[in-house]
């Protein structure tokens, strides 16, 4: 520890002999006026264009209205992951894995949890003792079917409740599909949960804050990408491309389920994106609903890191298939 603090003691204080590039937070400001000056023709131009002003409006307007659903969303997951320990899972789920399952399930629509939450939740649950096919259940089904995701389709698809009973639906009726699916084929070598710190060291206070902090910036730069991209799609894309896609049942669902899993958007803030692309079928938008929450790059990426490489190269191509189908079995039924 001597030879690491001298080390440490010896950069610092080359930094303050060597402080290399010193940048005047002040002259950068006054560049950075100074260029929004000299354009301000071209940008006036650019924005007063009737496709900026169309891109503008469905960016503004998805952005704002989902904004308050991923914070209150991220808010509540972050509680989850903190304050609740992985024992209240083992005293209430029940001993037999087949009922433990939908039970997991539902518990989803109880404790709400963003797909940033849910994956450390469902790591802690494992090693907590919980069957790992409940796990899995809960992992899919708590970013879909909580009350903020609900409350928020609700908004965004006034009048239309059928596609919120329809998203309840699907999303459970997948997770636990593939609980029982697990619990059928898994094998335990596949599942590794790595250990995961939650910060203890700092209180129970501060993991809350920084969960949220972390939570917040990473949902919400999915959200502006995905509001970016839902904005493209209506004013730049040409309509025709749109129709055509939008026009066979089958390409149109592939279609949205795979922009799901491309935009990885918060859970909270999906219903949105999907209630602006008017286009698709009721159908089509489900399973954009659908399999978002379940599988998209963050996700892999989470799943990887806590679960193995093994499990999320076996997961995800399943979990999509299954959200595909469950989304589309439910449409054909409900709307």
């Amino acid at each position: 520890m001597t030879a690491i603090d001298e080390a440490r003691r010896g950069a610092g204080r080359r930094d303050r002999e060597e402080p290399g590039w010193n940048v005047d937070p002040v002259l950068v400001l006054t560049l950075v006026l100074l260029v929004g000056f000299l354009a301000q023709g071209p940008v006036r131009r650019l924005l007063s264009a009737p496709v900026m002003q169309s891109w503008l409006t469905v960016f503004v307007a998805v952005v704002v209205q989902a904004l308050p659903f991923l914070v209150v969303g991220v808010l509540l997951s972050a509680a989850l992951a903190v304050f609740v320990p992985p024992s209240v899972f083992t005293r209430v789920l029940p001993h037999r894995p087949a009922l433990a399952v939908p039970v997991a399930g539902l518990a989803g629509a109880v404790l709400p949890g963003c797909e940033c939450a849910s994956v450390p939740v469902a790591g802690a649950l494992v090693r907590g003792g919980v069957r790992p096919s409940a796990a899995v259940a809960f992992l899919l089904s708590a970013p879909a079917i909580n009350p903020v995701v609900l409350t928020a389709t609700a908004v965004a698809f006034p009048g239309q409740p059928r596609m919120v009973v329809a998203r309840f639906a699907a999303s459970l009726a997948a997770a636990c599909v593939m609980g029982w699916l697990w619990q059928r084929l898994g094998r335990p070598d596949w599942l590794r949960p790595r250990p995961h710190d939650h910060g203890e060291g700092g209180g129970r206070g501060e993991a809350f804050w920084g969960s949220v902090r972390h939570d917040v910036l990473h949902a919400g730069g999915f959200l502006v990408g995905g509001a970016m991209a839902a904005a493209t799609l209506k004013a730049v894309v040409p309509a025709g491309w749109l129709h055509a896609a939008a026009g066979h049942p089958v390409v149109a669902v592939l279609a949205l389920a795979v922009l799901a899993v491309l935009l990885s958007i918060c859970s909270e803030a999906d219903a949105f994106v999907a209630a602006s692309l008017t286009q698709f079928s009721p159908t089509a938008r489900l399973a954009f609903l659908v399999v978002g929450p379940m599988i998209d790059l963050k996700l892999f990426g989470m799943q990887a890191a806590t679960f193995g490489r093994g499990f999320a190269l076996r997961f995800a191509p399943v979990t999509f298939a299954v959200a595909v189908t469950a989304a589309v079995l439910t449409g054909a039924v409900l709307l």
